[in-house]
């Protein structure tokens, strides 16, 4: 059976299960609607501020939308966040404070987070250099919360819990809406006043649920991943408890500015227009993990989610057991991109990562992981992480070639 033949099988196979993705995505879009019309979006919010950036009528009701959508009870939606590990390090500055310590507990964090702690690197002011201690639980042997070990894990002096949704460059299943509520009751049992933050990028409309919707108390992502619907050129959010986010705004901007500064660049209209195509953003993305996921479980390479299994985050990982294969794999993605289909990925050294990686990217917005793209650490196991696809019949066109650069197992 040729590539094509593959992907023709599993696209038949996949029927019902995309036909309950596209239920979802209905869902969900009813509840960023719901949220537009209550805040009565017009036009007239598409406009933006200078200077300053004061008395942005677009961008505090489009902070209010996004909290609604986000069920919670604030956001600061910003283009001055340069990145998801921007916001969720200013979330985390904002809170911490010398003495604390930090939880965290779904295994090590994902890797541009390490110099943020302090794992790595030294001297550029990281939490532990500023007094903030750090623990973490392991992951049981089969990747999931160690649930026996978290039933007692909270100290007196335990500030905030990180729960990091997605895998990451880790081989683990990825953390369901039930699995945070979980986290969240264990941890509330245990000292009410510990604050349950959540890394929620690439998590974003996975459900009809977000993680504030089921008691974390704070969470950020990226604009350019999920709720930036492929079309925001920039930017990050942090959502939750109003004056937790408002601490972590005063981290972006300063005290006493916090969250009522930042202009926006006459970008308004991105800003709500991609937040508006996000759930069917989503859903086709869903759609290219499961194809991924199911065409090369059949060629022998294991696979992350597994086949028909219920979808966490818009990654699907494989392991492809080599280098060559890795490279090849991104390599023949990356021809079949619509931006720098005639640039052959090389494994480099990247910001914030501990190993090389090799990338191929080749999406409208820089770094878009909404957008189809595939990536991975050259070391082993060897993992390709394939993320995105603004439709997932792309995802199959670029799947067709990437069979064939790396054949079964």
């Amino acid at each position: 059976m040729n590539s094509f033949e593959q992907l023709q099988e599993a696209e038949q196979a996949l029927l019902q299960i995309f036909s309950g993705i596209d239920a979802q995505v209905k869902q969900n879009l009813q509840r960023v609607l719901k949220a537009f019309r209550n805040q009565r979006v017009g036009a007239h919010h598409f406009a933006g501020v200078s200077g300053y950036g004061h008395d942005d009528l677009g961008r505090e009701t489009l902070d209010k939308v996004f909290a609604s959508v986000m069920g919670a009870q604030a956001a600061v939606v910003r283009i001055q966040f340069v990145s998801g590990t921007h916001a969720i390090a200013c979330a985390l500055f904002g809170v911490l404070r010398p003495g604390d310590q930090m939880l965290a507990v779904a295994g090590a964090p994902y890797d541009t987070l390490e110099e943020v702690i302090g794992l790595r690197s030294s001297g550029q002011g990281s939490l532990l250099e500023f007094g903030i201690h750090y623990r973490q639980l392991d992951l049981t042997p089969e990747g999931t919360v160690d649930w026996q070990a978290l039933s007692h894990a909270v100290e007196d002096n335990t500030r905030l819990v990180l729960i990091q949704r997605s895998c990451g460059y880790s081989w683990r299943p990825s953390l369901s809406i039930t699995d945070i509520e979980k986290i969240v009751h264990s941890v509330k049992q245990q000292n009410p006043n510990t604050i349950c933050f959540v890394d929620n990028c690439y998590g974003e409309f996975i459900e009809t649920q977000e993680p504030t919707h089921v008691g974390a108390d704070l969470i950020a992502g990226s604009l350019i991943k999920n709720p930036g619907g492929t079309i925001v050129t920039a930017g990050g959010y942090v959502a939750g408890r109003e004056d937790l986010v408002e601490a972590a705004a005063c981290r972006l901007t300063a005290p006493g500015i916090g969250s009522y500064g930042g202009a926006t660049f006459d970008q308004n209209r991105l800003l709500f227009q991609g937040l508006f195509l996000a759930p069917q953003m989503v859903g086709e993305a869903m759609k290219g993990t499961h194809l991924t996921g199911y065409v090369f479980d059949k060629l022998g390479y294991p696979v992350n989610p597994a086949p028909l299994a219920p979808r966490r985050d818009v990654i699907q990982a494989i392991k492809l057991g080599s280098a060559q294969k890795l490279i090849a794999f991104c390599q023949a993605i990356q021809q079949n991109s619509p931006i720098g289909s005639y640039i052959n990925p090389e494994p480099a050294q990247m910001p914030g990562y501990e190993s090389d990686v090799v990338m191929a990217g080749g999406t409208f917005i820089e770094g878009s992981t909404l957008e189809f793209s595939a990536d991975g650490p050259l070391r082993e196991p060897y993992v390709v992480y394939c993320q995105g696809g603004t439709h997932w019949t792309h995802v199959a066109i670029a799947l067709e070639a990437a069979i064939e650069a790396v054949g079964p197992i």
